[in-house]
């Protein structure tokens, strides 16, 4: 069975930095794209930023700017996410989800068709 555990979340101030972690039961590669979502309350969940799992290619919502770096280390079968310049319109439940046949660009923009979803962590940017 396919699981994915996120990792990292946490209190941080305006324009701190975190680093997210997914760690996945077998290889990153094993799926076709992988990625980050977030959901804050009383929104609908988005995308953050997704990989192709060939190429490495990544992809990601206009909102994060270049503040945000998504990266793998292949023989951890870890997905991270770097966030930096964080801001208060960041909280929310941050969560890892991988597709099995949707590409990655795709995926950001329809979280809904990824195929497995972590169980999120909790990313709150206050003073």
């Amino acid at each position: 069975q396919v699981q994915l555990v996120e990792s990292g979340g946490g209190l941080v101030q305006p324009g701190g930095s975190l680093r997210l972690s997914c760690a996945a039961s077998g290889s990153t590669s094993d799926y076709y794209a992988i990625g980050w979502f977030r959901q804050a309350p009383g929104k609908e969940r988005e995308g953050v930023m997704t990989m192709s799992s060939s190429e490495g290619t990544a992809y990601s919502a206009d909102f994060v700017k270049g503040r945000f770096t998504i990266s793998r280390d292949s023989d951890k079968n870890t997905l991270y996410l770097q966030m930096d310049a964080l801001k208060p319109e960041d909280t929310a439940v941050y969560y890892c989800a991988a597709s099995t046949g949707v590409a990655a660009g795709l995926l950001l923009t329809l979280p809904k068709l990824a195929d497995y979803w972590g169980q999120g962590t909790q990313v709150t940017v206050s003073s």
